[in-house]
């Protein structure tokens, strides 16, 4: 019984501490490339940011699970306000490069 009633507070604990996490987050934003918002075919988005073009502005890479594709994201305004230009796929070789799952 005792055992019972002190999982009973510990998921209340959590439930409340949780509540409090969560106000503190800020809405959701949708990014945008070309004025249109970043998605993938089909499955989950993998986004990495680095400098791909070495121009000092953060680049976004972003993988798709379908496929295993790569989309590469040129940012063309400030690492501060970010302008995504149009994806296009990585390759090297002249060859997509890809990550299939599984």
């Amino acid at each position: 019984m005792r055992i019972i009633v002190l999982l009973m507070l510990v998921t209340l604990l959590i439930i409340v501490l949780s509540g409090i996490a969560l106000s503190d987050l800020n809405e959701g934003v949708k990014i945008e490339a070309d004025g249109k918002a970043i998605d993938v075919e089909v499955g989950h988005l993998v986004p990495c940011v680095t400098d791909w073009d070495n121009d000092g502005k953060k680049d976004m890479i972003v993988g798709q699970f379908s496929g295993g594709r790569i989309r590469l994201y040129l940012n063309k305004g400030t690492d501060s306000e970010p302008k995504f230009s149009d994806f296009t796929y990585l390759s090297a070789g002249n060859k997509e490069i890809s990550l299939p799952a599984g």
